[in-house]
């Protein structure tokens, strides 16, 4: 017999970018440049994504790891502000099995050098799957990555 649970975790990442409100929010809500970024690990092959950056809107991400386990990352948009915050609910899956669901905050605050980011996951890990600190560690890569694609030159200028 299955067994169910819930495991609650919150945290947040906060990030200094040196590039302006402007490009750090279009670095979320532009396809092509959350594509580039998007990603924990470059060696994984992408199988789908796509991205309807609007309230209301979905978000879709299916990659395939080293192994060629598939894992699956479904959003859909709940709020969004231009330049200021998007909050939108997302679940995990490794295979066919859900992994997880969030509830996840980005605000960003201009200031005299750029930007200052803030990522807040309210997770929920499902039926005993043990994370071990995995989610935090792949948010700040992702978080890494926005930061790099943002700050080079030109980048994702809107």
């Amino acid at each position: 017999m299955m067994k169910y649970s819930a495991m609650h975790e919150t945290f947040s990442i906060e990030r200094k970018m040196r590039a302006p409100v402007s490009r750090v929010f279009a670095a979320w809500a532009d396809p092509e440049a959350k594509r580039q970024w998007f990603a924990c690990h470059d060696e994984w092959v992408p199988l789908e994504y796509s991205l309807d950056f609007r309230v209301g809107g979905r978000e879709r991400n299916r990659v395939a790891d080293s192994d060629g386990v598939p894992h699956a990352y479904e959003a859909c948009y709940l709020d969004i502000v231009p330049q200021a915050r998007i909050i939108y609910a997302y679940d995990m899956r490794l295979a066919e099995t859900r992994i997880s669901a969030s509830l996840a905050t980005v605000t960003f605050e201009a200031t005299p050098s750029g930007t200052t980011m803030l990522f807040t996951d309210q997770v929920v890990f499902l039926d005993g799957y043990a994370d071990g600190g995995s989610r935090r560690q792949g948010t700040e890569i992702l978080v890494d990555r926005i930061q790099a694609h943002v700050e080079r030159d030109g980048s994702a200028a809107h």
